[in-house]
């Protein structure tokens, strides 16, 4: 699922349509997640988002609208969790504001929840760990009696059957987008002359 939903507040405007490599930013998700070995993909996104999903390539994902989307990350989670296939065995958990997301990632952090069995798998992006995150069908509850801005960081803290996938270079990168500089950061560093990285986590000649 990936998580759309926030109000910007810090951004000042609708940070998710704010263009990067020709695309709006949270469309790097989007395309990450399409084409990646997810069998079922949703967006949460906040009861008046319209105009966001209109301006956006959704290819196989589907919408889910959160309509306490203002109670923070924890009921937007909860939204998207209860949209999906009951009888799935996890759910993977993507931020919209995370265009260097890969779809390499994505698939590493499947591949690695199958291989592990662990309740959930996280990434580690510059020592810390961080969303795209798997959760195991049984953290679900634990997910449900969240309430406010948070999400499931607090609850992985506290476990020991948590597996990790380091986030190198060939993998993507986890910045996220809340500021205005931090987009203008981010815009430089693309602009730089050098290979970029495609959705699926290969490079190309600029």
């Amino acid at each position: 699922m990936i998580l759309a939903a926030g109000a910007a507040r810090r951004f000042g405007a609708q940070k998710l349509l704010v263009p990067l490599d020709g695309r709006p930013l949270i469309q790097h998700v989007i395309d990450a997640a399409n084409a990646s070995c997810l069998e079922n993909i949703v967006i949460v996104v906040g009861t008046n988002a319209d105009h966001l999903v209109a301006q956006l390539d959704l290819g196989r994902t589907r919408v889910v609208h959160n309509p306490d989307a203002a109670r923070g990350l924890a009921s937007s989670l909860q939204s998207g969790l209860r949209s999906l296939d009951q009888s799935l065995h996890g759910a993977l958990v993507l931020l919209g504001d995370m265009p260097g997301v890969t779809t390499a990632l994505i698939d590493e952090l499947v591949a690695r929840g199958q291989k592990t069995r662990a309740s959930a798998v996280t990434s580690v992006w510059r020592g810390r760990r961080s969303p795209p995150v798997v959760l195991h069908r049984s953290l679900w509850p634990a997910a449900f009696a969240l309430d406010g801005d948070i999400g499931m960081r607090d609850v992985l803290a506290g476990r020991n059957d948590v597996a990790e996938v380091e986030v190198t270079p060939d993998l993507g990168a986890l910045d996220d987008i809340d500021t205005p500089e931090d987009h203008r950061r981010l815009r430089v560093r693309d602009d730089t002359p050098v290979a970029f990285r495609r959705s699926d986590g290969r490079s190309s000649a600029p």
